[in-house]
C-alpha cells in the first residue's frame, strides 16, 4: 500500500463559491450543503477535472456536508462502461484518505461521518492511517432517474410548457437562429396537450425512429440567450444503455437531466466550469417550470483549471493516441489522471496543484512548473532513496583486487527524524554516469576528470588515473585509484574535494528499462497556432538501459524512489516484470527547463 506524506494541516482555502457557501450555512439556508461531481462516462478524467474533484468534495469536506460522484450517463452511444470503471477508479484514488466524511450515501464499508474533527484543516494531505483502507466511493447515475425523469418531462407537458416537435435536426438548428437574429417557431409548437402527451408515450414505447421526434421546452424563441431558444429536452435513441439495457429508446438531454438529477440528489450547490453560464437560466426554468418543493438546487460556476505545456481537449488527446504520439490513456506523458498515476505522481501533488490554483471566474493559464513543484514537495519527504546509473560508464578501481568487497553504508531516507540505512558494496569495478566524466571538462566542472578527484558517495574519495579507448577512438573505461583512508571510520574521511558522484557495483547491478519522461510539449500553449503537433516535445520520452543497485529488485508498483542525484522514479505498474523490470521518471529533482531558458 502507498502511504503519502503527513505534514501540518494547511490552511483553508478562500474563493467566492466558499464565502457564498459560508454565507447559506450561517443563514442556515440548507439542511447540509451537498455538492456533486457529475462526469460524463465517454473518456477518461484529466488534471483539469482534478480542480472540480477538490472543489466538490472540499467544499463538502469543509461544511460537514456530502458530495456525490455522478455519472451523467444519458448518450448512450458515446458512453461505455470502461469509462464508468476508469473514472470511479481515478476519483477514488484522487480523494481517497482525504474525505471519507463526505463521500454520500453510497460510501462502502463504512457510514459517511457526520462532522470534521475539530480543527481538521489538512485539505492537501491524506489522513488515513498507513494500512487503513479508505472508503470507497459508489457512484450515482443520471440513468437510475430515467422513470422520475419522463414524469417530470409528461408535468411540462401538461403544463404547455414543452410540446413534441418533428423537425429534423437540421431543420431545428435553422429554426433556431443565431446571436443576431430571432429564431422561428416550430410549426408543431401549437400542438394540443392531448396530442404532446400521446405521441410522447408513443416515443418512449419505440414507434419512431431516431431523429424523427424530439420533445422540446416552449420557451421563447426570440431570447437573446439560445439555450432559452425552445431547448431539446428528448431524443430518440434506439440504442442499449450500459446500465438500462434495452429499457429505453428515449433519453434525456444534459441540461435537463442535470438540473433535475441535482434536485433528487439533494444538491445545493452545483459547482460547474464558466461555459455553462449561458445554460444556468434554462437550468433554472426546468427546476421553476416544475413547482418543486424547496429548496431548489442553484449552479455557481468557476474557471476551469489549464496548465501550460498540455492539453486537455479529448478530442486533440485522441489525435495524439491515433498518430501514435501517445501509446494510450495511460501513458505517462498525457494530462490524464491515469497517465499521472502510472508516472508515479501523488494524488497529494494533485491535490496541492488544483487547489492552489484558485476558484476565480477568470480564465487564465497556470504554470505547469507549479505542478512539477508541488509534486517535488511532496515527494521529497517520502521517496525512499536509491543508487542508479542511467547512462553507465565503466570505472575500475586498480587497487581493489578482483573480487574484493568493502562495505558502505548508504541512508535510506534523509528526510526522517530517524533516518534508516542499507549495506551498499564497492567492488572493483563500478558504473558512473557518463555524464559525470568529461576528458576535456569546461570551467568549474567539479566531477571527475583526468587526474581529477571526487568522493564516490557513501564511499571514498577516487582520483582518475588513466582513460581507455577502443581501437575507434571510443572511451570503454575508466581506471582510477581508491583513497580507503576517506571512507567511513577511516583516519582522512574529512578529507574535502568538490564533486560527489554516485555509482553502483558492475558486478552487483542489474540492468532495468528506465523511461525518462519529460513534458510532451516544448511550448507553453501548444495550440496557439491551431497546429499543436508540430510542438511535440522530441525528448518527451527517452528509453535506456540503466543499471540499478540490489535494493531496488524489491520495488513495488506504488513505491515512490529517488534515484539519488536523477530524479524521482517509480516501477510502471503495466509493463514492469520481475523478469524485465521498467521504471518510470516521474519528474527531475531540478526544473531543467527554467535552467536550459524555457528549452
Amino acid at each position: 500500500m502507498t502511504v503519502e506524506p503527513t505534514e501540518p494541516a494547511s490552511p483553508a482555502p478562500s474563493d467566492f463559491i466558499r464565502d457564498i457557501v459560508a454565507q447559506h450555512v450561517a443563514e442556515k439556508r440548507y439542511p447540509k450543503i451537498v455538492t456533486r461531481f457529475p462526469p460524463e462516462p465517454n473518456g477518461y478524467l484529466h488534471i483539469g477535472h482534478a480542480k472540480a474533484i477538490c472543489i466538490d468534495f472540499g467544499i463538502a469536506r469543509e461544511n460537514q456536508g456530502q458530495c456525490n460522484l455522478r455519472m451523467d450517463d444519458t448518450n448512450p452511444a458515446k458512453e461505455e462502461v470502461e469509462y464508468v470503471d476508469a473514472i470511479l477508479d481515478d476519483v477514488n484514488w484522487l480523494i481517497a484518505g482525504w474525505a471519507d466524511h463526505c463521500l454520500g450515501l453510497k460510501a462502502k464499508g463504512a457510514k459517511p461521518a457526520t462532522s470534521l474533527v475539530a480543527g481538521q484543516t489538512d485539505y492537501l494531505l491524506t489522513a488515513a492511517a498507513p494500512g487503513t483502507p479508505a472508503a470507497r466511493l459508489e457512484p450515482f447515475f443520471a440513468s437510475h432517474y430515467f422513470d422520475q425523469l419522463y414524469a417530470y418531462a409528461v408535468r411540462l407537458i401538461e403544463l404547455g410548457k414543452a410540446y413534441v416537435c418533428d423537425l429534423s435536426p437540421q431543420e431545428t438548428d435553422e429554426y433556431r437562429g443565431a446571436p443576431d437574429r430571432p429564431g422561428r417557431n416550430s410549426p408543431f409548437r401549437d400542438r394540443s396537450v392531448a396530442e404532446n402527451l400521446d405521441l410522447f408515450t408513443r416515443m418512449k414505447a419505440g414507434e419512431f425512429p431516431d431523429g424523427a421526434r424530439s420533445l422540446r421546452a416552449k420557451i421563447d424563441m426570440s431570447a437573446p440567450n439560445m439555450w432559452l431558444r425552445d431547448p431539446l429536452l428528448y431524443r430518440i435513441r434506439h440504442t442499449a444503455h450500459h446500465q438500462t439495457g434495452d429499457t429505453w429508446c428515449l433519453y434525456p438531454l444534459y441540461d435537463y437531466a442535470h438540473c433535475l438529477s441535482d434536485y433528487l440528489e439533494g444538491v445545493t450547490h452545483s459547482l460547474c466550469s464558466l461555459e455553462f453560464t449561458d445554460h444556468r437560466p434554462l437550468y433554472d426554468w426546468v427546476l421553476e417550470s416544475l413547482s418543486l418543493p424547496r429548496p431548489l438546487p442553484h449552479q455557481y460556476e468557476f474557471s476551469k483549471l489549464r496548465p501550460t505545456y498540455t492539453l486537455v481537449s479529448k478530442r486533440k488527446l485522441i489525435q495524439l493516441l491515433n498518430d501514435g504520439v501517445a501509446s494510450g490513456w495511460d501513458d505517462p506523458r498525457l494530462p490524464t489522471l491515469r497517465g499521472l498515476r502510472r508516472r508515479g505522481v501523488p494524488a497529494s501533488a494533485v491535490r496541492r496543484f488544483a487547489i492552489g490554483a484558485g476558484v476565480t471566474k477568470f480564465i487564465s493559464s497556470t504554470e505547469i512548473a507549479v505542478f512539477e513543484h508541488a509534486i517535488r514537495e511532496e515527494l521529497n519527504p517520502l521517496a525512499q532513496r536509491r543508487l542508479a546509473v542511467v547512462r553507465p560508464l565503466k570505472l575500475v578501481l586498480t587497487n581493489l583486487a578482483p573480487g574484493e568487497v568493502l562495505e558502505c553504508t548508504a541512508v535510506n531516507d534523509p528526510q526522517s527524524e530517524q533516518p534508516t540505512s542499507r549495506p551498499m558494496r564497492l567492488t572493483r569495478e563500478v558504473f558512473i554516469e557518463s555524464e559525470d566524466f568529461a576528458e576535456v571538462p569546461p570551467p568549474k566542472y567539479f566531477r571527475l576528470k583526468p587526474g581529477g578527484e571526487v568522493r564516490l558517495k557513501y564511499a571514498c574519495i577516487i582520483k582518475c588515473d588513466e582513460v581507455v579507448k577502443d581501437a575507434a577512438g571510443a572511451l570503454t573505461e575508466l581506471r582510477c585509484t581508491a583513497d580507503l583512508t576517506t571512507r567511513a571510520g577511516g583516519p582522512n574521511v574529512d578529507r574535502k574535494v568538490k564533486g560527489t558522484i554516485h555509482w553502483v557495483s558492475a558486478t552487483e547491478s542489474f540492468p532495468a528499462e528506465v523511461r525518462l519522461y519529460d513534458r510532451l510539449f516544448t511550448v507553453p500553449e501548444p495550440d496557439a497556432d491551431g497546429d499543436f503537433l508540430k510542438h511535440i516535445n522530441p525528448r518527451s520520452l527517452e528509453v535506456v538501459t540503466a543499471r540499478l543497485e540490489p535494493a531496488l529488485k524489491d520495488a513495488a508498483p506504488g513505491q515512490f524512489l529517488q534515484f539519488e542525484r536523477l530524479g524521482y522514479f517509480v516501477v510502471d505498474p503495466k509493463d514492469s516484470s520481475s523478469a524485465k523490470p521498467v521504471f518510470n521518471r516521474t519528474i527531475t529533482l531540478k526544473d531543467t527547463w527554467a535552467k536550459a531558458g524555457e528549452k
